[in-house]
């Protein structure tokens, strides 16, 4: 049945934009560090460029419904542009700006795209390269002029001219953008996003104003967002996650979004703005943590000796002071002086000093790199979310932070939880449908509007919090009847700064074993602090005294594991580490980092079996994609090691041979 929306109300994305030019017309809506400068645009400024693009648009032909591809690093221009798509009429599709063509060609040719707008010349490439294949694409829109001027411009365009012309032909479409926009809704479509494929072809997920405008409402009143927020932008486009900040979160509050100069750049730019509100999946926290745990390795050993005294007096009573619980006199004097010499300049050079509200999800974040964050007196909390649910099924309260669970259903969600442990939801945000895909739809939101997840989990009897165990197919059982859940074990060998990745196995068989990928920067400036030469990951990843240290951490893990009566069957018994990272151009993992599990269990089945068989090495051949596209092989002799285990009265136990 349709729906309006509340009685005034803005019914569209392109309304909440004029009601922000009304409200905030002067305030910055958008900065961009451009050429070691930062940029601003306010409201009212960013209404008028969009205006200007909307005009071009229609003078170029587009029509009501059209999908038009935007694809790029984060850039006012292309943010701009998806409103602009959205006031003629049509649908942004917002895609992975490091994808390869072939990857986009699915995309482009399932969304039958025909507009395309670009940040670059890279990104102008890989579309003229698979035009032919997705002969619907009509006209390719770039920002960045540089290295295109001796390009067929016949059906290639600059935002710049296509703005100009929007400014000229005002009179001539300026009614006919009034009456396309007027008939936006509650229920028009606001964007289309892929999802990232992990277990197939990525799926078009049709979201709604209804789904995108309740969502923002309703998450920004639960942390108390307001319009003196700061946001970093720098999260690929086409991730739903960044839709909901930097658009719906964004335009709902009237807060400030901010886009770095270029990837390379994001961390001294993440230190310029100092945001008040900042989201980052796991990886980008582990990263940061590896960067700080390098940097304490260079120092003296005074300074080493403070921060390591002072780091355990915040991870003991940190969080507790966050949470506003009652902590000692002299507890609290204390961490006031680490705040002065520790704390507050770690969380400075961080660029984390001003976060107000901190957010981390795609994936589990490990407990001690959870606490870590919490311990510096950082409110970083935990979300669960979906694509399917714009964003939000669970949020965390303030006061209510735990590392083992993901907090209670977001305002607006009601969760149930199926006799096989799976997961279902359903909310205002629940998407429309995956386009053209009425069968995946049907076996994914039923006619109530529940929604399956694919996702095990379970409701904490104290707090009513959820508790994610891992994908439900990903869960399974041991040989000897236990639960096996490899995500539990792998966020725990992921804390340490010199682990990467790890993908453990373990379904149906006698014991877990594991795969290693170590973390090229933090290893390598170990070997140079160290002068242990190396010349490339594979020689790296291979030497007797990294694979120790590998070897520490897997046997500390499996103490930890061993704690929970569960899950203690999942230590991990033998392990090896790879010759080479997991990487997304190898199709071994999503754009968004997540294991392509089963990809790699056939690619790696040899290594699989020598785990198993008890041998000590095994010799490989692997496929390789390089930065130009070229495929090769690799040849690496990996060494194959047992980990000593912890049975169940606690006492270490070789892994059995």
């Amino acid at each position: 049945m349709k729906m309006t929306a509340v009685s005034g109300q803005p019914e569209s994305v392109p309304a909440l934009l004029a009601r922000n030019v009304a409200q905030f017309g002067s305030k910055p809506a958008y900065r961009e560090k451009e050429f070691g400068i930062w940029q601003s645009w306010t409201w009212r400024e960013t209404a008028e460029e969009i205006e200007a693009m909307a005009l071009g648009l229609l003078a170029l032909g587009i029509e009501r419904g059209d999908h038009v591809a935007i694809i790029g690093r984060n850039r006012p221009a292309l943010y701009w542009s998806m409103i602009a798509v959205q006031r003629a009429g049509a649908v942004p599709v917002p895609l992975y700006q490091d994808a390869v063509a072939e990857e986009m060609v699915h995309v482009l040719d399932n969304a039958g795209v025909r507009f395309a707008i670009c940040g670059d010349q890279e990104q102008v490439d890989k579309v003229l390269e698979v035009q032919e294949s997705v002969n619907k694409i009509e006209h390719v829109i770039y920002q960045d002029p540089r290295g295109l001027r001796k390009y067929d411009h016949t059906t290639l365009h600059a935002l710049a001219d296509i703005q100009a012309e929007g400014r000229a032909a005002h009179e001539r479409f300026e009614k006919e953008l009034a009456a396309r926009e007027a008939e936006l809704n509650y229920d028009s479509t606001c964007v289309m996003l892929y999802t990232s494929g992990t277990t197939g072809k990525p799926k078009g997920v049709v979201l709604s104003n209804r789904n995108i405008i309740e969502t923002a409402k309703n998450s920004a009143e639960f942390d108390h967002l307001r319009s003196s927020d700061d946001v970093l932008a720098y999260l690929p486009m086409a991730w739903v996650g960044d839709f909901i900040f930097s658009i719906g979160q964004a335009y709902w509050t009237g807060l400030c979004v901010n886009c770095p100069e270029s990837a390379a750049t994001v961390s001294a730019d993440l230190r310029e703005i100092g945001p008040t509100y900042f989201f980052a999946p796991p990886p980008v926290f582990e990263r940061h943590l590896t960067e700080v745990m390098i940097r304490m390795e260079d120092a003296g050993r005074f300074k080493q000796w403070l921060f390591h005294h002072f780091m355990a007096h915040a991870k003991r009573v940190g969080p507790a002071i966050l949470d506003g619980k009652e902590v000692g006199f002299a507890d609290r004097l204390k961490y006031k002086l680490g705040e002065l010499c520790i704390y507050g300049p770690l969380k400075n050079t961080l660029g984390l000093s001003r976060v107000r509200i901190g957010y981390t999800a795609g994936e589990a974040i490990g407990p001690e790199l959870f606490d870590f964050y919490r311990s510096l007196g950082i409110n970083l909390k935990q979300l669960y979310g979906q694509t399917e649910a714009s964003v939000f099924i669970t949020m965390q309260p303030n006061g209510q932070v735990r590392a083992d669970t993901v907090g209670v259903p977001a305002p607006g969600v009601e969760i149930r939880i199926d006799d096989s442990g799976e997961i279902f939801y359903r909310s205002p945000g629940v998407f429309v449908e995956y386009y053209n895909n009425p069968d995946s739809t049907a076996s994914t939101k039923d006619a109530e509007g529940w929604v399956a997840t694919g996702d095990a989990g379970f409701f904490e009897e104290e707090g009513g919090h959820l508790r994610i165990i891992d994908r439900v197919k990903d869960v399974g059982k041991m040989a000897d009847g236990g639960m096996f859940a490899p995500k539990f074990v792998e966020n725990k060998l992921k804390f340490y700064p010199d682990v990467l990745e790890a993908v453990v196995f373990g379904a149906g068989r006698e014991m877990c074993t594991a795969f290693i990928n170590i973390d090229l920067h933090a290893v390598g400036n170990w070997a140079e602090r160290n002068n242990i030469a190396y010349a490339s990951y594979q020689e790296l990843a291979g030497h007797p005294q990294v694979l120790d240290t590998i070897q520490g951490y897997v046997e500390a893990v499996n103490k930890s594991v061993a704690e929970d009566s569960m899950l203690s069957g999942c230590q991990v018994h033998r392990f090896l580490v790879l010759h080479k990272e997991l990487d997304a151009d190898d199709g071994e993992m999503t754009r968004t980092r997540k294991v392509r599990r089963r990809i790699v269990e056939e690619k790696y089945e040899d290594l699989i079996t020598a785990l198993y068989s008890g041998k000590s090495e095994q010799y490989t051949e692997t496929e390789v994609t390089y930065e130009d596209g070229r495929k090769g092989k690799i040849t690496a002799t990996l060494q194959i090691r047992d980990a000593a285990v912890v049975d169940h009265v606690g006492q270490a136990q070789v892994a059995a041979e």
